[in-house]
């Protein structure tokens, strides 16, 4: 694991902090909290939230800028369905799909998604789009990319995917997008739906950091891993042993969460240590990466496992325990259990979980998009205080993501500090 760093934490301005501690009094009450001593509540007043040996970084707006998960939003990118196609069943698809859905993979491979899914889904998330776009946000998208088409490498041959989750390969770390360089090969062209809004914010002063492609080679891959059952899963995660190996760095961004100094990642299926590694290298001793681990027995991207939604905030999923707990508590972290989540069963889910329901997208410390059927999760923000903005994307669900997988932020405002 990397070293962590562990130093006073503070709230990013008072309006986050009074709704912080609007929402204490229910905090206090609920099991899913960390207990905390008296004396350490006495001292969380508003002094304490802002560590004076670090000072927070004042810098000019420019066309990126995001240092957390809850800063007002002012501009992001939304993700398109268009073009979609099913991934063809190779070893990193099968390790990262339900057993109940390899038949449609191995079927429908290299085609088209159904296509009343993706016309139902395109509608959902145009209406997401209005829906930001109304609350004030700039809505960016990438350039339909007919992923059906064929390619070869040197070391593989495979069709695409879609640019349907930004969140995957792109992570904003204050002024800087990077492009992650994915794992799984029907990704490896990804990048380039995404390609004129790069260059549109390079020459308007953003950093534009690609990071190393991988070959995707056998050897990026376990050939023989096995997968007969969650059990069996559960044992491997647990051992450090993946889909994916140390063969060349290889990361998806969405296995990244940022709260300002200090990025939270996990080794995934599709997350190795050489790419966290490589990441911390590349953001230097400004920020430190956390490697962190959960009882999931096949993790693949953090944000509906360990969700940051404000300062020393967070929503966890109780079917996959954080195994770190104690260094968050000795910050005086809070953690709340998501609720159950009440998609229903017969509806398709094809690359993800119900868990999606904690997969939200905070606008600002006070408002958060949440899916409109979970009646449980929006109960969850209102007693936290904050304002939910409801939407409904079953079918944009369908394709492997929530709210915040469908989007990346490129733009909140806000200044880098300390929080942990």
């Amino acid at each position: 694991m990397l070293g962590v760093r562990i130093a006073l934490g503070g709230c990013r301005g008072r309006e986050s902090l009074r709704s912080y501690v609007k929402a204490r009094s229910w905090l206090s009450s609920m099991a899913a909290v960390q207990p905390q001593s008296t004396e350490s509540s006495s001292r969380r007043t508003c002094s304490s939230f802002t560590n004076p040996a670090v000072k927070p970084v004042e810098q000019k707006m420019g066309p990126v800028c995001s240092y957390n998960e809850w800063d007002p939003l002012e501009e992001i990118i939304v993700g398109r369905v268009e073009g979609a196609a099913v991934p063809p069943f190779s070893i990193e698809v099968k390790a990262n799909t339900n057993e109940k859905h390899w038949d449609f993979f191995k079927r429908s491979g290299g085609c088209s998604f159904p296509a009343e899914h993706v016309e139902r889904a395109k509608a959902e998330i145009e209406e997401l789009c209005n829906i930001l776009r109304h609350e004030g946000v700039t809505v960016r998208r990438p350039e339909p990319v007919d992923f059906q088409k064929e390619y070869s490498t040197p070391d593989f041959t495979s069709s695409g995917l879609y640019a349907a989750m930004p969140r995957d390969i792109l992570l904003v770390i204050g002024d800087e997008i990077i492009e992650s360089p994915m794992a799984w090969r029907s990704r490896f062209f990804e990048y380039r739906a995404y390609r004129p809004l790069m260059k549109e914010y390079f020459r308007a002063g953003a950093k534009w950091t690609t990071a190393p492609k991988p070959q995707m080679s056998d050897e990026l891959y376990d050939m023989n891993y096995p997968m007969d059952s969650v059990t069996e899963r559960n044992t491997l995660a647990a051992r450090g042993r993946f889909v994916t190996t140390e063969f060349e760095p290889c990361f998806d961004a969405a296995d990244f969460i940022r709260a300002g100094r200090d990025i939270f990642c996990q080794r995934s299926q599709v997350t190795n240590l050489m790419g966290i590694e490589w990441m911390q290298r590349h953001l230097g001793d400004e920020y430190t990466v956390h490697q962190i681990s959960f009882n999931d027995p096949n993790p693949m991207h953090i944000d509906a496992t360990f969700n940051i939604i404000g300062p020393g905030l967070v929503i966890v999923n109780p079917d996959r325990p954080c195994n770190q707990l104690s260094m968050f508590k000795k910050a005086n972290w809070d953690f709340v259990t998501a609720p159950k989540p009440v998609f229903p069963d017969d509806h398709p889910l094809w690359m993800s979980s119900k868990w999606l329901s904690m997969n939200v997208l905070m606008l600002d410390p006070k408002r958060v998009v949440v899916d409109e059927i979970e009646k449980p999760t929006q109960e969850m923000f209102r007693r936290l205080g904050i304002e939910c903005i409801c939407v409904s994307i079953p079918f944009a669900n369908s394709f492997g993501g929530g709210f915040h997988c469908w989007t990346s932020d490129i733009r909140r405002r806000g200044t880098l500090e300390t929080y942990f």
